[in-house]
C-alpha cells in the first residue's frame, strides 16, 4: 500500500546505505540477493589507445557477488 514515490524512496534509501556502507569498507549481505564488498586493485601497468604503457594506481573498486536465490532464479529461466 505505497504510493510508487513512497516506494521510490525507500528503494533508494536501501541503495544508498548499502553505498555509504561499502565506501567504509564494509560487507553487505542481502540474503538470497547477493553481497557487496569493496575490493583493493594492486598498481599495475597498462596501455593507453596510442599504445604507449602507462602506470594505472591501486585504487579500491566496488564488487558484488549473486546470492544463491539470485542465482536459482536466474538459471531456472
Amino acid at each position: 500500500n505505497l504510493t510508487k514515490s513512497a516506494a521510490g524512496e525507500a528503494v533508494n534509501a536501501i541503495f544508498d546505505s548499502i553505498v555509504t556502507s561499502v565506501a567504509k569498507g564494509n560487507r553487505v549481505t542481502v540474503v538470497g540477493f547477493g553481497t557487496f564488498m569493496p575490493r583493493k586493485r594492486k598498481a599495475r601497468s597498462g596501455r593507453n589507445p596510442n599504445g604507449k604503457e602507462i602506470r594505472i594506481s591501486a585504487k579500491t573498486v566496488p564488487a558484488c557477488t549473486a546470492g544463491q536465490g539470485f542465482k536459482e532464479a536466474v538459471s531456472d529461466r
